[in-house]
């Protein structure tokens, strides 16, 4: 509940105790690992390993760079600090830079307090008004970060050696709060030199003025590898003045990989078209990513971002609505057949190394393969295939395809009831024609590339036989 303090007098009266910024993030970083509560909820996949180095930065009072890949969630752990600061915050009414009532830095605070004592004038900011982020660009100037003269308040009468002329920069703004620069080393050298009386002698200092403002602020900083960007650096008194340097990472398996994918993927379904989304396929999408980052055709000093994940996973429900919407299905899942879609959501996000013309689609394709089979074995053991071999053998033959219905992948099970109860393990007990025909596919994809079945693929269709069969 916000406070209702509107003076300075009643704030005195209330018994509120003015702390740094720094001191209260660490009271309540103190609270929060007390009560054994996360850091975010949204934070999957850190709680061995950056979670831990970030409670021992804010314990001791640390501004910190976060260091890693694209897509591992630095900003978000970075956004996430908010929670870590007192829900409402008492300043100045007025204030530019959210003055502390008790002890105020800008002349217009100063000048306030002075005047009118206890009567001053008290606002309440709250904790997502005291964040401030700005992505560092080469354009970036000092004036953007610090300040600069206001020609406007110039214009209105005032000398230029008046206080009141500067028009403050975004880290002033952040006074008492969070800011924080994303992608560091983009920010030109000599902008960088204007964050080192921040960081240690904790004020900034606007040219042609006398004048020196002590400001409270936590400064945080994320970064790509520098090896990776190739666009700039961290200054080295820069890095130096930062107290903590956290490596992220991606997810360390397939399985925190699922739920991140789930946690950020956008809903499939479209009008009346309900997507079911079995979990060995978003177990495939997952292993896609996790195969990609240890493949030596992909440049891993780029990485593979989550994001690939969530792009893929998101992109094969569309296609699987794409090919619902053709067949006239009200209910659709996707298949192995819907991977090959998949060549649009990931080629943009991952760099192949090698110099051959036309291998990205090779590279691709042998990720992709591998990431089925790879689940495969996971999730079916071989005597639960050894009847649906064996029918193959006999002379059965499956056509799967874009234009091959639900309800003809399902007709097609009745001839070999141990696929069809195969397929309803493989969903969970999940019946419908759209999950009995997403299971069938991978059934009979997985046997194929663990060359148990022989398979003829043209023109978007596939045909799977016994390997004793001839075409």
């Amino acid at each position: 509940m916000k406070p209702t303090a509107s003076t300075l007098g009643q704030l005195k009266a209330s018994g509120w105790k003015s702390r740094s910024v720094k001191e209260e993030i660490r009271e309540n970083s103190v609270a929060r690992i007390r009560a054994g509560l996360p850091l975010s909820d949204s934070i999957l996949g850190y709680d061995d390993t950056v979670v831990p180095q970030l409670h021992n930065a804010l314990l001791a009072g640390h501004d910190i760079v976060f260091l890693g890949e694209r897509g591992q969630g630095k900003t978000r752990i970075i956004r996430s600090l908010t929670g870590l600061l007192d829900e409402w915050m008492p300043i100045v009414s007025g204030s530019e830079i959210n003055d502390d009532p008790y002890q105020p830095v800008s002349r217009h605070a100063r000048d306030a307090v002075a005047q009118l004592g206890d009567d001053t004038p008290i606002s309440w900011v709250h904790r997502d008004d005291r964040y401030g982020e700005k992505l560092a660009t080469p354009d970036t100037s000092i004036a953007d970060l610090i300040g600069e003269v206001d020609p406007i308040k110039v214009a209105e009468g005032r000398y230029l050696s008046d206080e009141l002329t500067l028009h403050y920069g975004l880290v002033p703004r952040t006074n008492r709060g969070i800011f924080a620069i994303n992608e560091l080393p983009d920010l030109s050298e000599r902008i960088q030199v204007g964050l080192l009386n921040v960081l240690e002698e904790r004020d900034v200092q606007v040219r042609g003025y006398k004048i020196r403002l002590p400001l409270d602020v936590l400064l945080v900083a994320s970064a790509n590898p520098e090896d990776y960007t190739n666009r700039g650096r961290i200054i080295t008194p820069l890095k130096d003045r930062f107290g903590s340097q956290i490596r992220t990472h991606y997810p360390l398996d397939v399985a925190t990989e699922m739920q991140i994918i789930r946690q950020e993927a956008r809903s499939s379904t479209i009008g009346d078209i309900a997507v079911h989304y079995p979990a060995f396929m978003e177990e495939i999408v997952a292993e896609i990513s996790h195969l990609a980052r240890a493949n030596a055709n992909v440049s891993q000093r780029s990485g593979v971002s989550v994001r690939v994940s969530v792009s893929n996973h998101e992109l094969l429900a569309a296609n699987a609505i794409r090919r619902g919407l053709r067949a006239g299905e009200s209910s659709v899942a996707p298949r192995v057949s819907d991977l090959d879609a998949l060549v649009a959501s990931t080629a943009g996000k991952i760099e192949i190394e090698s110099v051959d013309d036309g291998r990205e689609g090779a590279v691709f394709e042998q990720i992709l393969r591998g990431a089925v089979l790879q689940v495969f074995k996971r999730r079916v053991s071989g005597d639960k295939t050894k009847e649906v071999v064996a029918a193959f053998e006999a002379g059965a033959v499956a056509s799967t395809g874009e234009d091959v219905s639900s309800a003809d992948l399902l007709e097609f099970t009745k001839q070999i009831p141990e696929l069809r109860a195969l397929a309803v393990r493989l969903g969970d007990g999940e019946e419908s024609p759209a999950a009995i025909a997403s299971a069938v596919e991978f059934v009979l994809e997985g046997l194929h590339l663990a060359k148990r079945l022989n398979k003829d693929s043209s023109s978007g269709r596939a045909l799977y036989r016994g390997r004793s069969a001839t075409v």
